[in-house]
């Protein structure tokens, strides 16, 4: 039988009687039609049985009779080059090489060694058989040594018939070391850039557990536990590391616990001076671009991890110089590296002066503190540097924190004396921004008189609040088609601006009436930016209505397909049945405006301009459509003004009556949101629960549809999607319903809710308790810019003479006593509103605020909006006496309540 016979029945055995039989040239004879009976079969190849494979495939090896070719041939994937999946074990393999002679089979196993390559899944016991059986030397490929790694780094079953292959060991520890390769090809791994070692699993050297299984299961670990045994060459190891490390693009956790794994030695870390400072200057680099926490705190232990020493580190002075203006965590890591480099002489004075500079007036208390405690140290330790010193620390009496004016004060008496005169009058100079309630003791220390701004503050204080914005008017209707297509693509790109939307809303449905045609032909362009992925509905959502006023394809995400998909908002489900409604009235065209476009940015509608609307959609004897007429007056400014009165009474529409009803009534009724006995009845609850939700009914009963109606009615929110300006100016004279409902819609903190704020503080209608309550909320969120839209919204209020100080100061108080809020953010937000001029208000704020922080025990962080008040007071001129400060005054110590207790009670007298 020929060999592709033996092959179709699946006889291994006579496969390899019958190579056994051939000729070298009569086995090759045979080989092209082998290759042609298994090509159709290729693609079934696994589903067929083992025995027809091997017989099949020990055929095809067996017809290469060079080596060359047969180690091609074993290298191909489908063949042999993943020896693991091989049928009936891969026996029949070396049955098929041994038929050669032994510089054959030696030069078999050096051709398949050689054109290893890393990363090729070679199975390298196949080549230490060989090595054993012929005693030809052992290749020292890099594809090879790969290999071999590879195969002791897991539990794979050795074949019994291969000899050689990994040793028995639980750990590829106890594989290696009892590896009689290992002496030979260990070293050279370490030596061979192309072999990879790897180190991801350094991240996980943390936890304890985590050690003991890298040291004994990964190469870099298994070359650590050699290396401490004598069986691995230390300093070999220690270049392979760093080379790895230099060309690596890591910027962190496993470069830094690797150099922590490694503990090199004193000695070791000088002669690898110049190695661990090219390290380091990237990771500098990278930190000059700054970033968030997470991103840079890899960089930040990787640098650490290097330990540069002060006179390393005296080569990229500059870098930590630079980084010193940067995020606390890179400025804190820049001011331990350059206070080192002073402590050992490393550092010129003029660079020590200019890192004061940087670091003295930064926010970070800890910074500053430390940056005092070496200048304090150094005059100490150095008197000659008195006169530097005492300059220097005079930095701080402008920091915005009178705590940190007072430890500058201090540091600066203890080295005055050694100083000398001549630095008097600049630090007099210097003392010129301190608080006044420091005043009397710079003017002691520096021999001057108080500070002439007393006698100003106290006689010709002003308070400084913005300027009341006069209403702000919506422009008239949009007067062309291709104005409306310009408006529409800037609130698909912007759906925050309430005006605009409302304009092109109006302005859909007013040229679909003058020209439909020429509407859809000037939207075309616009049509091709959709708007982004939302839950609720927004106000982009428009672009849904221009789509179906051109006869478009409903897009995926249309508002007409998320009706009903999710639970959406009260002010989502009123702006879905508006969009709707104007998509039928340019259907039908059934009117030629819109009634509910607002006269006021804040979404406020003139009683005038709606009768004049109404009159005229009564003359060309039109009904209003429902949800229009809804909104319309939802938004209506109630009025007293007689003529309005009569002439809406003169309109004979249903509609004309009801807005007349509406306008006498004086709209919807307005209803306090604090639950009755707060805040002793609500003690201990979350802030979300401290809010009434009541539906302000109309006096004489329901006149609105559904979807207006949802609007005022309790509503228990699972809202997606954060608040936005046109939730308020559907309502725009009851921003407390509103906020009662949503802005508190569920007790989780709502992120990006605070840009709503400052428009809310615009709107109309009472400012009570909920817009209160959210204003103190978000006084302390950790993001700054949405602190300051708060604060922003708390001047707003102020300027409008509409902010309940002692109610806000309540909130506060009470939000800080039950640990709702951080203290320290709190009195961030205090300090930005109280230095755009606004003193006099924060002051009457922490009049409320200090005595309930104040009482036994004391909240934390009280020190600081101490200090806060005894800035306003000074600059406010406020007086008398607060019993509770000034029991905390009197108290024994020297903590920080005490200290600006007493600064401040001494103001107030």
């Amino acid at each position: 039988m020929t060999l592709v016979q033996l092959a179709e029945a699946g006889d291994v055995g006579g496969v390899l009687r019958e190579l056994g039989t051939l000729a070298l040239d009569e086995r090759a004879a045979q080989a092209e039609a082998l290759e042609a009976r298994r090509a159709p079969m290729r693609a079934g190849w696994h589903q067929l049985p083992q025995e027809e494979r091997a017989a099949q495939l020990a055929a095809e090896l067996g017809c290469r009779i060079d080596p060359v070719a047969a180690a091609d041939w074993i290298l191909r994937p489908e063949n042999g080059g993943d020896l693991l999946f091989l049928p009936l074990g891969g026996a029949w393999m070396l049955d098929v090489v041994n038929l050669h002679p032994v510089a054959w089979r030696a030069e078999l196993a050096a051709r398949i060694a050689d054109r290893s390559t890393p990363g090729q899944t070679v199975r390298s016991d196949l080549v230490e058989h060989l090595v054993h059986d012929t005693g030809c030397p052992v290749p020292t490929s890099d594809g090879f040594i790969q290999s071999w790694l590879r195969w002791r780094d897991n539990t794979w079953e050795h074949p019994a018939h291969l000899r050689g292959g990994p040793r028995p060991g639980a750990t590829m520890l106890e594989r290696l070391r009892t590896d009689d390769l290992t002496p030979t090809l260990l070293p050279l791994a370490l030596e061979r850039p192309g072999v990879y070692l790897g180190a991801e699993a350094f991240h996980y050297l943390l936890p304890s557990e985590g050690r003991s299984y890298v040291r004994e299961n990964t190469m870099l670990g298994v070359c650590m536990s050699l290396a401490e045994e004598g069986l691995v060459d230390r300093a070999a190891l220690i270049r392979r590391v760093l080379t790895d490390l230099a060309d690596s693009e890591s910027w962190g956790w496993n470069s830094a616990a690797l150099l922590t794994e490694l503990a090199l030695t004193p000695t070791e870390h000088a002669s690898l001076s110049r190695e661990r400072v090219a390290l380091a200057a990237p990771l500098l680099a990278r930190l000059l671009h700054d970033g968030t926490r997470a991103e840079t705190a890899p960089p930040l232990a990787y640098l650490r991890a290097l330990a540069l020493t002060p006179a390393e580190n005296a080569l990229l002075l500059r870098d930590h110089v630079a980084l010193l203006d940067l995020s606390s965590p890179v400025a804190s890591y820049a001011q331990e590296v350059l206070i080192g480099l002073d402590e050992a002489g490393l550092l010129e004075p003029d660079v020590f002066t200019e890192a004061c500079e940087r670091v003295l007036l930064r926010p970070e208390k800890k910074l500053v503190r430390a940056q005092l405690t070496r200048l304090d140290r150094a005059a100490r330790n150095e008197p000659a540097r008195a006169v530097r010193t005492v300059l220097d620390a005079a930095t701080a009496l402008g920091h915005r924190d009178v705590d940190i004016q007072e430890r500058a004060l201090d540091v600066i008496a203890r080295h005055l004396k050694a100083a000398g005169d001549s630095v008097l009058p600049q630090l007099r100079t210097a003392a010129a921004q301190i608080s006044p309630g420091l005043m009397d003791r710079a003017a002691d220390l520096f021999g001057t008189d108080a500070d002439p701004r007393t006698d100003q503050l106290t006689g010709q204080y002003a308070e400084v609040l913005p300027s009341l914005r006069v209403p702000r008017p919506v422009p008239g209707p949009i007067e062309t088609a291709a104005e409306v297509a310009q408006e529409l693509a800037a609130v698909v790109a912007n759906d925050q601006d309430t005006v605009t939307f409302e304009r092109v809303l109006d302005g859909l449905v007013r040229h679909a009436h003058l020209d439909r045609d020429a509407l859809a032909q000037a939207l075309k362009p616009v049509m091709r930016k959709e708007p982004r992925e939302v839950i609720d509905f927004t106000q982009s959502d428009v672009y849904d209505v221009a789509g179906a006023l051109r006869g478009d394809e409903p897009r995926r995400n249309a508002f007409t397909a998320r009706a009903g998909r999710h639970t959406s908002s009260p002010a989502g489900e009123l702006l879905r049945a508006r969009l709707a409604e104007a998509i039928a009235i340019i259907e039908t065209d059934a009117q030629p405006f819109l009634l509910s476009v607002p006269t006021d940015a804040t979404g406020a509608l003139d009683a005038a301009v709606l009768v004049r609307r109404l009159a005229e959609l009564d003359g060309l004897g039109i009904t209003p459509a429902p949800v229009d007429l809804a909104q319309a007056l939802l938004r209506v400014t109630p009025t007293t003004d007689e003529s309005v009165l009569g002439t809406a009474g003169q309109l004979g529409s249903d509609a004309g009556r009801r807005l007349t009803q509406w306008l006498h009534e004086g709209g919807l009724p307005h209803r306090d949101s604090r639950h009755a006995g707060w805040p002793d009845s609500r003690s201990g609850k979350h802030p979300t629960e401290w809010l009434s939700h009541e539906s302000p009914e109309p006096a004489s009963g329901p006149v609105l549809l559904p979807a207006a109606a949802t609007l005022i009615e309790p509503h228990e929110n699972v809202l997606h999607n954060p608040m936005a300006p046109f939730w308020l100016a559907q309502l725009p004279h009851h921003r407390e319903l509103v906020l009662a409902r949503d802005y508190f819609g569920y007790r989780e903190s709502s992120r990006g809710w605070a840009r709503a704020l400052p428009f809310a503080a615009e709107s109309g209608g009472p400012a009570g308790f909920a817009l209160h309550l959210a204003l103190a909320n978000t006084l302390a969120y950790d993001r700054q810019d949405e602190r300051d839209w708060a604060v922003d919204a708390l001047l707003v209020l102020a300027a409008r003479g509409q902010l309940d100080t002692g109610l806000l100061g309540r909130q506060l108080a009470e939000m800080l006593r039950g640990r709702w809020i951080e203290t320290n953010r709190v009195t961030a937000s205090l300090r930005t509103a109280a230095e755009t001029g606004a003193y006099a208000t924060v002051w009457s704020v922490l009049t409320t605020v200090l005595p309930h922080l104040l009482r036994d025990p004391a909240v934390r962080g009280t020190g600081p909006l101490l200090a806060l008040g005894v800035d306003c007071a000074s600059r406010c001129a406020a007086k008398g006496e607060i019993p509770e400060v000034t029991t905390a005054a009197g108290r024994t110590g020297s903590s920080q309540v005490v200290k600006n207790a007493r600064l401040l009670r001494k103001v107030l007298t």
